[in-house]
């Protein structure tokens, strides 16, 4: 898979994720296996260049190459200018955003909302391509609604702009996160563009991946909310389109090392306060589905100092580790032998 100059390591992608795709996770991501992380979105309007949220993801260092940074907007001069500020702070590829299904990013006609003015597209990508000496990529829904699904259209406009490769989400605006993604239209577009097409939505498992990309003939594969409190999910599937066979899954000494590494550089990136809040959500994927996780989740939002969220998080592992233990000896012994 190449975009541009840069030969990813392989063919999967963490999907830009508002809240969730910052620094520490796209280094994570990478660790374990992304060939490719996309930043979260960044608004083009140029007065939010000063703010400290802005700053933060606008902050590459230590990422591996190659270093993606999405952007959105409905301007073209203040879109190429956002891309112009994220190159000069060390975006190697610009990403723009025309897949956010929000409200509040399709009331000000930007994101998917978009995919309604094709002829507007056309001036967004050529203004950001024109502007910079990077690779520009693109990310879109199917439509805008299930009535209106445009993608292919957009998909000509994007390589006749320029655009060096195309992130497709299967679904419409309309259809936001609810139902399952139809790779129909994904299919279609591959088969009318020479560009890298790159497959998204309900990509959950290594099995899911490998049809995904035969079904549709994507060159890559973008995963998102799959990933979260699971980035080992890219070693998993890179395991498995390479070999056939499935990885061991991480276990519970090894959730909790990353975990814990996890959430020390959430603490460290942005610091104490406020990175013990966003550590809240990401401890929560991370130990969905382990014993008593429901009753440690809901403790856990009440604790207030890293101390005891750090603490917390050992406890709790230490209680996994020895139910394990437990659950080893019953094997073992069996009924028979507790009987006896």
């Amino acid at each position: 898979m190449r975009i541009g100059p840069y030969e990813l390591k392989n063919n999967l992608i963490v999907a830009p994720m508002a809240g969730v795709t910052d620094r520490p996770f796209r280094m994570l991501c990478k660790r374990m296996g992304a060939g490719m992380a996309v930043s979260e979105m960044v608004a083009s309007n140029s007065l939010l260049y000063g703010s400290e949220k802005t700053k933060r993801r606008a902050n590459h260092e230590g990422e591996v190459d190659p270093i993606s940074v999405q952007i959105v907007g409905a301007d073209p001069k203040m879109l190429a200018e956002a891309a112009k500020y994220n190159v000069d702070h060390g975006a190697q590829i610009i990403d723009i955003n025309m897949g956010c299904p929000a409200k509040k990013i399709c009331n000000v006609m930007a994101g998917s909302a978009l995919l309604q003015n094709e002829p507007l597209v056309a001036k967004l990508l050529e203004a950001v391509v024109g502007a910079v000496n990077a690779p520009v990529t693109l990310k879109i829904r199917t439509g805008w609604d299930t009535h209106n699904r445009n993608a292919v259209r957009i998909a000509q406009i994007a390589e006749a702009s320029g655009i060096q490769a195309l992130a497709i989400h299967g679904r419409t605006r309309a259809c936001a996160y609810t139902g399952d993604a139809e790779y129909d239209t994904i299919r279609a577009v591959k088969a009318s563009v020479a560009i890298p097409i790159i497959a998204n939505g309900d990509i959950t498992t290594p099995e899911k991946a490998r049809y995904v990309l035969q079904y549709s003939g994507a060159d890559a594969v973008m995963i998102g909310r799959a990933a979260q409190g699971r980035p080992w999910l890219f070693r998993e599937i890179e395991h498995f389109l390479q070999t056939g066979e499935h990885m061991p899954s991480p276990d519970v000494s090894e959730i909790h090392r990353v975990l814990l590494a996890h959430v020390v550089e959430l603490y460290n990136f942005y610091g104490e306060h406020t990175g013990l809040r966003i550590a809240r959500k990401h401890i929560s994927w991370y130990t969905k589905g382990l014993a008593g996780s429901a009753h440690f989740r809901h403790q856990m939002n009440r604790l207030e100092s890293v101390a005891e969220q750090h603490a917390a998080v050992d406890e709790f592992f230490a209680e996994q580790a020895a139910r394990g233990l437990q659950l080893r000896y019953l094997d073992n012994v069996g009924l028979e032998g507790l009987a006896a």
